[in-house]
């Protein structure tokens, strides 16, 4: 996988973005586990446990401008992308306060006044749905970037290859990332494809693509900032395979016994929160307890959000079947 060395330290301004963003998804994602044994969320929860760093790096790397187009597990990509953590609470428990007044959920939450086109159920979906915003940025004269968030699993999706390829034709500012966490559900990549280095797939096309560690917040970041600076040059699209890991089963119902211990030490080993937090000390220059203090400040966000989302009203029955049928 790709690595360089820096030839300039990173500021610690970039640094202490990069660990609150990953702390904040991290600490989301603990705690919303929690609220799910509680039954206060209904449906599924597939925790980005173990993949902060792709999100996290990739979304500082965009600015008001550009766009992104999420997965099922998107809950990371929200929060990368500027979303406000109460906003996503009150989603998760079905409040009228939620981004989607409760109507999406923990799968579809969405906020396009943050050009954040949305997590969705259906795998793969990102893609085309990425393409189309790119065309239309096109058409439009704009030069804003589109980033979607992609799966292993989604790779072998006949949009995959389809989406990529028009994106390719028409030279759009398009950056596809494949979030590679080796698994699709319980199924592994060596099961689902012979050729395991899915960076490939878009070399086949004549895409540019990279394969880089997506436990490194900092490389995903600049590979990413690179990136968006070809697409604007006319460059694009841009392939990026983000080798990760989850670090638990596919939802919060999958004790993930498929899962080798031995692997997911070796993912563990290399958390990227942990990673974040080491940059912003020993780069950054940080104190340990000023790094505390910020995620002291970050739970008590997330602890004021919950009451104010159990506080919250839901959807009255008229106004959800004025909606439903509203469609």
């Amino acid at each position: 996988m790709a690595s360089k060395k820096r030839e300039n330290t990173p500021s610690k301004e970039l640094l202490e973005k990069l660990f609150t963003t990953a702390y904040r998804i991290r600490n989301f994602e603990t705690e919303g586990i929690k609220l799910y044994r509680r039954g206060l969320v209904r449906g599924y929860f597939h925790p980005y446990l173990g993949q902060e760093g792709i999100a996290t790096g990739a979304c500082a790397a965009l600015d008001e401008r550009d766009y992104i187009a999420s997965t099922h597990r998107g809950h990371g990509h929200c929060i990368a992308q500027g979303a406000e953590v109460e906003g996503m609470i009150a989603e998760l428990l079905q409040k009228e306060t939620g981004y989607c007044k409760g109507y999406g959920g923990s799968m579809h939450i969405a906020d396009i006044t943050k050009n954040n086109l949305g997590a969705n159920g259906i795998v793969g979906a990102s893609t085309p749905l990425g393409v189309g915003a790119a065309m239309a940025n096109q058409v439009n004269g704009s030069d804003a970037v589109t980033v979607a968030f992609s799966t292993d699993g989604a790779t072998n999706n006949g949009t995959f290859l389809e989406s990529l390829n028009l994106a390719a034709i028409w030279d759009l500012n398009f950056i596809l990332i494949v979030e590679n966490n080796q698994y699709a559900v319980s199924t592994t990549l060596a099961e689902a494809t012979r050729e395991t280095e899915l960076y490939k797939r878009g070399e086949a096309i004549g895409v540019e693509s990279h394969r880089i560690d997506g436990n490194d917040s900092l490389l995903v970041y600049e590979t990413v900032a690179d990136a968006v600076k070809k697409c604007r040059a006319g460059l694009g699209p841009i392939l990026i395979e983000a080798v990760t890991f989850r670090h638990s089963g596919h939802h919060v119902n999958d004790p993930g016994k498929y899962m080798p211990e031995d692997k997911l030490k070796y993912y563990k080993d290399r958390d990227p929160v942990d990673r974040a937090r080491d940059n912003l000390i020993n780069m950054g220059k940080m104190s340990a307890k000023d790094v505390k203090a910020i995620e002291a400040k970050i739970e008590a966000e997330f602890e004021a959000a919950v009451k104010a989302a159990e506080a919250a009203g839901e959807v009255s029955i008229e106004e959800f079947r004025e909606f439903v049928e509203g469609y």
